[in-house]
């Protein structure tokens, strides 16, 4: 049981579905021996971490890969925890975020609310009860994306996620889940990596060249209903309705 750590926790969309899925964590932190044994510890609770040294390598690392939460030492990052912080939170404004710290001043706690944090804990404290809450907010994420919108209109066909049909035609659960993915953000570009992180589980060549197989599916499923699927070269894939087009 580890403690006085002087960390923050983010934790993204996406959730891990606890029992099958290894969540994608990346630690923030210069303290190659503390990280190191963080870790350790998250890999060895089912998680998937990665570290960093520094807060522009990390914010490097967010724009080019997809991470399910992100743990952050507040100073030695080379830049102000905080800054960090509202960065992140400008970047990717859904993820959820626990702050882990010694600061324990009323005004630290309101700064770092204000900024969008979901909790705020202050050290000492307990690897495991750490790890209780990443689970909590795991789970209300998870419950969150479930009851979300599952049934879209597209100029006239009806794409059902729940019961995996696109026009009253049969889909794979791979082609349902990833055209909900790109219905959900309709007209912005979805990442690739998120795309890999969340329906793969990998983020490699191979599994990248998977998903370009199921974008094709996918299109010809969209041909009748004059949407097609754009791809944005090193970034993602774009739904759009070809109706709307200038």
């Amino acid at each position: 049981m580890l403690k006085n750590l002087h960390m923050c926790f983010f934790c993204t969309n996406f959730a891990a579905n606890l029992g099958n899925m290894a969540s994608r964590i990346l630690i923030i932190d210069s303290d190659i021996t503390l990280s190191t044994v963080l870790s350790d510890y998250l890999d060895s609770r089912g998680y998937k971490a990665q570290r960093v040294s520094d807060g522009k390598t990390g914010l490097d690392v967010l724009s080019s890969e997809h991470f399910d939460g992100v743990l952050i030492e507040l100073q030695g990052i080379g830049m102000n925890g905080y800054e960090l912080l509202k960065e992140i939170r400008n970047r990717l404004p859904d993820i959820p975020l626990i702050i882990l710290t010694t600061r324990t001043d009323r005004e630290d706690q309101m700064r770092a609310f204000q900024l969008g944090c979901d909790d705020y804990q202050t050290k000492p404290f307990s690897m495991d009860i750490l790890i209780c809450r990443i689970e909590a907010i795991m789970r209300r994420i998870k419950a969150f994306e479930e009851n979300k919108q599952r049934v879209f209109e597209l100029n006239g066909k009806v794409f059902d996620a729940t019961h995996q049909t696109f026009d009253g035609k049969h889909m794979s659960s791979r082609e349902s889940d990833l055209l909900l993915m790109l219905c959900r953000q309709e007209g912005e570009v979805v990442d690739k990596h998120k795309i890999l992180s969340a329906l793969w589980k990998e983020d490699n060549a191979f599994t990248a060249r998977s998903l370009g197989v199921y974008i094709n599916h996918l299109r010809a499923f969209l041909k009748s209903a004059d949407y097609e699927i754009i791809a944005a070269r090193y970034k993602g894939y774009k739904l759009i309705n070809q109706n709307l087009k200038s």
